[in-house]
């Protein structure tokens, strides 16, 4: 098992924690003294009430929850929120409305979840030619046309 230090910055923070034995992504909680509004189209910051230390050569994805993007239109406003190994601040979840009616967001739901992954840092060369691939520049849709 990989360690991540954690600290928490509330008493009342939770831990990221894992609901199955096989799951990829730790749940984050809301840190939050009373319930927030997310008003349809809006997006409010909700604190973990945490702060991490990813490992060097790895990173923290913040995703969405499926229960709660599917069923309440809530997920983060970025998609997927990386936290840098560098990063010692609180890790804060941007959770955007996509849905139609306001949804309530209570002190301790489970509001994301969490995945450490290793990433690359290559160097980037620049080069007058790139090599030859039959797909080329065929781009959006191009693959799976013919």
């Amino acid at each position: 098992m990989l360690p991540v230090n954690v600290k928490k910055l509330k008493d009342n923070a939770v831990l990221p924690s894992y609901e199955s034995r096989e799951a990829a992504g730790a749940d984050l909680r809301a840190c939050i003294e009373e319930a927030v509004t997310v008003e349809p189209g809006k997006t409010s910051f909700i604190p973990t009430g945490l702060a991490m230390e990813i490992p060097v050569g790895c990173a923290g994805l913040i995703y969405a929850r499926s229960g709660l993007s599917c069923k309440k239109g809530l997920a983060p406003a970025n998609k997927v929120g990386v936290i840098d190994s560098d990063y010692r601040g609180e890790v804060i979840v941007a959770l955007h409305n996509h849905g139609q009616d306001p949804q309530t967001v209570n002190p301790g739901d489970r509001i994301a979840q969490l995945v450490i992954t290793p990433v690359l840092t290559p160097g980037f060369c620049e080069v007058a030619e790139l090599s030859d691939t039959v797909r080329a520049g065929s781009g959006f849709g191009s693959t799976g046309s013919k």
